[in-house]
């Protein structure tokens, strides 16, 4: 190889978009008509309020140098998901703080669809598969129902791209355990998948930050974890 080509080649690799990832991680929040304004905002500040707390922010930015990709939706119907944050690479708390903001100031994208959850399910495998480059790849799906409204979850997981992909979930309410049941057989799939379980919206906060955590890399904890004091 003569020197010149050996100089377009390093030019081709400075130019290239090949920056290193720990985690591609997106989010997915329920605004389907079960959910009503006031359980919007607890998800809503919730997610933000997780992300801020001193434990979380810690564990996203020791990984400045092989940063965490977030990735954040809103999903409905069958026809009704939103990105409200795009690919967002965590190097600093600057970055960290301006993607907590976008959240605290995210409008509701709809109230008045069912609970498709094979559609966002697609959507976020979709959105992974548009991720940046990572070493791991995870969609996160929080939800209060079943799948009422599309096609479902064992459908989605037949037609999109989840190779290397894991599903966890975060179930919110059911005192009879019948959400959590159903995100651990239905829902969640993949290398070391897991449920987290919200109490009620007012608990979302707690189960967010736990289930962060985790995925991040900083817990230890048993699969499919159920109600924890």
């Amino acid at each position: 190889m003569t020197f010149g080509r050996v100089l377009s080649l390093l030019a081709f690799l400075s130019a290239s978009p090949t920056a290193a990832c720990q985690l591609a991680l997106s989010l997915a929040l329920d605004v389907s008509s079960s959910v009503d304004e006031r359980e919007f905002r607890l998800q809503a500040d919730g997610l933000a309020n997780a992300l801020n707390s001193p434990e979380v922010a810690g564990a996203i930015l020791s990984y400045s140098g092989d940063p965490i990709a977030l990735h954040v939706y809103q999903w409905s119907g069958q026809r009704n998901q939103l990105t409200v944050l795009d690919w967002t690479f965590l190097r600093t708390p600057q970055d960290l703080a301006a993607a907590i903001q976008t959240l605290r100031d995210m409008p509701r994208s709809t109230a008045r669809f069912p609970t498709a959850l094979g559609n966002s399910l697609g959507f976020g495998a979709i959105a992974l598969r548009d991720a940046p480059q990572c070493a791991r790849k995870t969609l996160d799906i929080s939800g209060d129902g079943r799948n009422n409204h599309g096609f479902g979850p064992a459908a989605a997981y037949r037609y999109f791209p989840f190779a290397n992909v894991t599903v966890n979930g975060l179930a919110i309410g059911g005192e009879d355990g019948g959400i959590l049941d159903y995100y651990r057989r239905e829902v969640i799939s993949g290398p070391g998948a897991f449920v987290e379980f919200a109490r009620d919206f007012d608990d979302f906060e707690r189960a967010m930050r736990r289930k962060l955590l985790r995925e991040i890399g900083e817990m230890s904890l048993s699969l499919n974890t159920g109600p924890s004091n």
